[in-house]
């Protein structure tokens, strides 16, 4: 995602292509307008403020306290900190209140939560069994308690004027009930002994708790984090003291990128509202570039949610803080126009995309040498675009510089993926042999480059057999779909599902035109469990609902026709996609089948909004809105009207 906050600073990323190898590539099953590993991976790149010259960091002087600790347990005195001349200095002192104290607290939480977990646990199977949950015998508790104890005495023994214990406050934790909570009160109690209140308002504790969950990202361990994140924004809240604060932006945006990170999409987005109020644009380059981060994250997050129309608003709100702080010809701009025109193109708003797209090739033919890799970038995507258009003359030309400049810089791979999408512009240009060429040298490319069971090799195999299925020869075609198949089936690691069951969807396409509606149906289905529902993913799923329930109406099982219909109806509706032609189509096909299952009235319903919407996409002419004009028809004569 295109633009970091870092300690304050935000650093601007261009956009990450999104999945441009394989979206450029085929658009029959669109996905999300995200690079969600993209977002995720960039808004967690940040670093800790340095300590000044000579100073030592606070991870330094943690881990030194660390040391302290564990040998005055085993009796040996206490080792020098950074910065001590033999006794306790301030800064050990003040850590081990603030930074120790409160990773001290963090795993007491955690350890509550096991508890709770566990006797909600034991609560659910005592219900089950109908016997009443016992209460945690007395001994247990005062281990508890004596453990919780000892751990406060051993952090609290060395925080009494110049390093002497302090007893007597230890003693009076020990003769306190067993909770684990009581510790946390009596630490808010007394700020001098690490209360949570003093620890949030040091400075310092906000970066040292993000570096953490830094790191538990990047050990897999996101839900840490999240805990680690939530508390470094009570400190930066906290030290901000009601003014505009970056650090706190920043904050939130991790916090954001966690929740996307655990799939929690719906928690992300209050969140990222609340960053995009702190920022005051007046205040300079920094906090208007804050607000254009949290604008693209939240786009991002809205297209993970299915919410196309939210997301191209907050990408173009986006792009307008960009333009008005950095100028409309700078190249970042440009990097962001052609981010948001990849949106639009899985969108299929290939009008605006084509426009965006444009912009982004004259900003970086203004900046940049000829040949960039940025023009190369834009020129692929505006091929894509005008290909999808059914301008193929002006695609093949767009695609054709790009490989020439690739060629140039020593691109391979990239050059087979644009031989590719040449190939796909000369099938529908009917040039057949040229296509076949253009698939043969990719093929070539990829086989050397990843390997022959790649999900790249299979998807030139895809290819290959819908070129040979329009040229009559179904025998090529069945081998090079059964060829795609073997390497689907047994996926090398680090394979997408989703890459994997695009290339299903699409052999599946293949064998449908080959009367093998069986076969079809059954990829169908595999590819529907591979997306598992995914949030982000709602548009994909009706399109393959959608197709299964033709497949389902064709083998007359008209039950289950209805139902996968209506599944896909109900996504889209909730993706805001009921006004697109597509929509209709699918309203027409479910008007279908309740007309085969006599429901009569409600297939009349669907005929009619159906009607509605190809005419205003299609207008009233075109075949698709004729074939509704006559399914209404029939069905107003068998009502009687």
């Amino acid at each position: 995602m295109p633009g970091i906050i870092v300690d304050g600073v935000v650093t601007e990323e261009a956009p990450n292509e999104v999945n441009s190898s394989q979206n450029k590539d085929n658009l029959s099953a669109p996905r999300s307008p995200v690079a969600s590993k993209s977002m995720h991976s960039e808004a967690l790149e940040m670093h800790v403020e340095g300590s000044g010259a000579g100073e030592p960091s606070i991870e330094q002087l943690y881990n030194n306290v660390c040391e302290m600790e564990s040998s005055s347990e085993g009796g040996s005195p206490s080792r020098e900190s950074f910065g001590s001349d033999g006794e306790e200095s301030r800064i050990d002192s003040e850590l081990r209140h603030l930074v120790a104290g409160e990773m001290e607290a963090m795993k007491v939480i955690e350890e509550e939560e096991v508890e709770e977990s566990g006797n909600a646990a034991n609560a659910v199977a005592a219900a089950e069994n109908g016997t009443p949950v016992k209460a945690q015998s007395s001994n247990s508790s005062k281990k508890s308690s004596r453990k919780a104890a000892k751990s406060q005495l051993e952090s609290d023994a060395s925080a009494g004027p110049n390093g002497k214990a302090s007893t007597e406050e230890g003693e009076t934790e020990v003769s306190k009930p067993g909770n684990r909570v009581g510790r946390r009160r009596k630490a808010s109690a007394n700020p001098q002994n690490g209360s949570e209140d003093a620890g949030l308002s040091n400075p310092d504790l906000g970066p040292f708790l993000l570096k953490h969950a830094r790191d538990l990202i990047a050990s897999d361990n996101p839900r840490r984090a999240l805990k680690y994140a939530l508390r470094a924004t009570k400190s930066f809240e906290k030290c901000a003291g009601g003014k505009p604060s970056l650090n706190l932006v920043m904050s939130l945006h991790v916090v954001a990128a966690i929740y996307c990170n655990l799939g929690k999409y719906e928690e992300a987005v209050p969140v990222l509202q609340r960053s995009l109020e702190i920022p005051v644009i007046e205040e300079g380059q920094e906090h208007a570039l804050a607000k254009f981060s949290g604008c693209m994250q939240l786009g991002d997050t809205y297209g993970m949610l299915g919410q196309t129309a939210r997301s191209l608003q907050w990408y173009a709100s986006g792009l307008e803080i960009q333009k008005q702080t950095l100028g409309e010809r700078d190249p970042r701009v440009g990097e962001t126009c052609r981010y948001l025109a990849e949106a639009h193109v899985q969108a299929l708003q290939l009008d605006e995309a084509q426009r965006l797209c444009q912009m982004a090739l004259d900003i970086h033919r203004e900046n940049g040498e000829p040949a960039s890799l940025e023009e190369t970038a834009d020129r692929r995507l505006m091929g894509l675009i005008c290909d999808t258009k059914g301008d193929h003359e002006a695609a093949l030309e767009h695609l054709v510089m790009a490989s020439m400049a690739m060629v140039a810089n020593g691109q391979e791979t990239e050059v087979a993926s644009v031989d590719c999408s040449i190939g796909d512009i000369y099938l529908s240009l009917g040039r057949y042999d040229e296509a076949v060429f253009a698939y043969q040298k990719a093929l070539t490319v990829f086989k050397t480059s990843k390997g022959e069971n790649h999900a790249t090799v299979a998807s030139v195999f895809v290819r290959l057999a819908d070129l040979y299925n329009k040229t009559g020869k179904l025998r090529e075609s069945k081998s090079y779909c059964e060829n795609a198949l073997k390497i689907y089936q047994k996926p090398i690691p680090g394979t997408s599902l989703e890459e994997i069951a695009t290339g299903l969807t699409d052999v599946s396409a293949i064998y449908e035109t080959m009367n093998e509606h069986e076969q079809a149906l059954k990829l169908l289905q595999k590819a529907l469990k591979m997306y598992n529902n995914s949030a982000g993913q709602q548009s994909t799923i009706a399109g393959i609902e959608a197709q299964m329930g033709v497949l389902y109406y064709i083998l007359g099982n008209y039950g289950e026709a209805y139902d996968s219909f209506k599944s896909a109806i109900a996504k889209l509706r909730t993706c805001g996609e009921k006004k697109t032609a597509f929509f209709g189509v699918a309203l027409n096909q479910m008007g279908l089948a309740c007309v085969q299952r006599y429901s009569i009235n409600e297939a009349a319903e669907l005929f009619e909004e159906a009607r509605a919407v190809l005419e205003q996409e299609y207008g009233p002419y075109h075949p698709d809105t004729l074939g509704v004009y006559s399914n209404l028809a029939g069905t107003y004569d068998a009502m009687g009207r």
